[in-house]
C-alpha cells in the first residue's frame, strides 16, 4: 500500500490533542537559573532530539508564570520561523522550554502515533510544501493557520508503529554514536589541555606551526569544464561539505575531481592524517582526512610532521583558533592567507610528551572512525528504507522490529 494515495489524508491540527506556543512576546532571560530556553537552531531534522547549541537560561519565577504552557516527553517540536519545519522529539526526562519561533505538537494517541507524524512531518512531501507555503522573503514564516493545509496520512495504527519504530530506532542509534563520539572529544581535549597548556613545559622551543606541518592551500579547478569534475574520482572538499557532514573524519566531498581536474589546478593531493582547516567563509572548520583527499581554495590544510602527529595539530588549531581569527584580513569577508598561516605562533613540546598524545588519541580516534562509519550507515538505511515503505515499494509487514 502507498501511504500517499491508498490512506484518508487528515488536517495536522485534526490529529492533535494540544499544540504548546508560547510565541508573541519575549521572554525575560536570566544570567542564570534551573531551566533552559532552546533556540531554533537547537532543532535539526538530522537529529531525534534537540542539541544546546545556542540556549539561554530562565529564572524559576518565568518558568512557573511567563509561559502559557510546556512541552511533555513525546511531543514533537515545529519550528514556525527562520528554517520552517524543521522538526526534534521531546525526550524523556524533559530538561527544557520552548518559546518564540517555534510550538510543540501533542498528537493525539487514539488517531496518529507519535513517531510516526516526525516521519512524516520530515518527509521530502511534507518538508516542500512548508518551504513553499512559507511567507517572508527575508526571514520564511510558517504561520500557525497553514498547519491546516497540511495533510497527513493515516494508515492503520499497526502500519504505523512499524514505521515510526523502525525511524525511531534508527536514528536514536545514531543519536548514541554521536553522544558516545561528543564524550571520547571532551576526553582527547581535556588531555590536551592538561598535556599543553596546564603542564606546558617552560623549555619548549618557540616556533610556528611550519614546525608542526607543512600548510598546503587548495584550488578549485574550472567550473566550465566538466570533464575535470566526477562522482567517483580524487576526493574534494569543500567548506560547505564539513559544515553540512559535521563529521570529524572526511573522505569524501559532495563532488571529486578527475585526474586531468587535478592537473589544470594547484590543488593538491594530502595524506590521511592531514588535518583540513577553512582558512574562509567561515574560518575554523577543522577536521581530519580519512583517506587522500584535496580542497579548494577555502582551506589552509596541515600535513602533520611524522613526529608531531595528526591528533596533536588538529587540537593545537582548535586551540588557537581565536590568534588565527585575529590575524586573518580582508574587507568582504575575512580570510587567513597561507603566508600568514605559517606563522601562527605555536610551542614545540618534546618528542616523547607529543607521543604520549598520540597514544592516548589514537584509540579514541579509531572508535570515533568506526561509530561515524556506522553512522552514515544507518543514515543511508534510514534515508532509502523509509521512502520506500511510505510508497509501498517495501511492504511494511515484513517489518520485524
Amino acid at each position: 500500500m502507498n501511504i500517499w494515495t491508498d490512506y484518508k489524508r487528515i488536517p495536522l491540527p485534526d490529529l492533535l490533542s494540544f499544540i504548546v506556543d508560547n510565541r508573541g512576546k519575549t521572554v525575560p532571560t536570566a544570567d542564570d537559573g534551573n531551566h533552559v530556553l532552546i533556540a531554533t537552531n537547537c532543532i535539526r531534522n538530522e537529529n531525534l532530539y534537540p542539541s544546546y547549541e545556542k540556549v539561554r537560561l530562565l529564572s524559576e519565577e518565568t518558568y512557573q508564570n511567563w509561559f502559557r504552557a510546556h512541552p511533555v516527553p513525546g511531543d514533537i517540536i515545529f519550528v514556525c520561523k527562520g528554517t520552517p519545519g524543521r522538526t526534534c522529539m521531546v525526550p524523556d526526562p524533559i530538561d527544557f522550554c520552548i518559546a518564540q519561533d517555534m510550538i510543540a505538537l501533542r498528537s493525539n494517541p487514539a488517531l496518529i502515533y507519535n513517531r510516526f507524524l516526525l516521519v512524516v512531518l520530515r518527509s521530502r512531501s511534507i518538508q516542500e510544501q512548508i518551504t513553499n507555503t512559507s511567507v517572508g522573503d527575508v526571514i520564511p514564516h510558517f504561520k500557525k493557520q497553514f498547519l491546516n493545509q497540511l495533510l497527513i496520512p493515516v494508515p492503520p495504527m499497526e502500519v504505523q508503529r512499524k514505521i515510526g519504530d523502525l525511524y525511531f530506532t534508527l536514528v536514536l542509534k545514531e543519536e548514541l554514536n554521536k553522544r558516545i563520539n561528543d564524550n571520547l572529544e571532551q576526553q582527547a581535549a581535556a588531555y590536551f589541555y592538561h598535556q599543553f597548556i596546564v603542564n606546558a613545559d617552560p623549555s619548549w622551543k618557540e616556533g610556528t606551526i611550519s614546525d608542526l606541518g607543512t600548510v598546503i592551500g587548495g584550488s578549485t579547478p574550472s567550473k566550465s569544464k566538466p570533464e575535470y569534475y566526477t562522482d567517483n574520482g580524487i576526493a574534494w572538499i569543500t567548506p560547505k561539505d564539513l559544515s553540512v557532514d559535521k563529521s570529524k573524519f572526511i573522505s569524501h566531498g559532495a563532488d571529486d575531481i578527475t585526474e586531468l581536474g587535478l592537473r589544470n589546478s594547484s590543488a593538491s593531493i594530502m595524506p590521511e592524517g592531514t588535518v583540513l582547516f577553512s582558512s574562509r567563509a567561515p574560518i575554523g572548520y577543522i577536521a581530519i582526512a580519512d583517506g587522500e583527499v584535496t580542497t579548494n581554495q577555502g582551506f589552509k590544510s596541515v600535513v602533520p610532521n611524522s613526529n608531531v602527529g595528526t591528533a596533536f595539530v588538529y587540537y593545537f588549531l582548535k586551540n588557537v583558533l581565536p590568534t588565527i581569527e585575529n590575524m586573518a584580513s580582508g574587507s568582504t569577508f575575512k580570510e587567513i592567507s597561507g603566508s600568514a598561516m605559517r606563522t601562527v605562533p605555536a610551542k614545540i613540546p618534546d618528542d616523547e610528551r607529543l607521543q604520549d598524545f598520540s597514544d592516548f588519541c589514537n584509540p579514541l580516534f579509531q572508535q570515533q572512525r568506526t561509530l561515524e562509519a556506522e553512522n552514515r550507515t544507518l543514515a543511508a538505511l534510514r534515508d532509502s528504507l523509509l521512502p520506500k515503505l511510505m510508497s509501498g515499494e517495501l511492504d511494511v509487514s515484513e517489518l520485524d522490529l
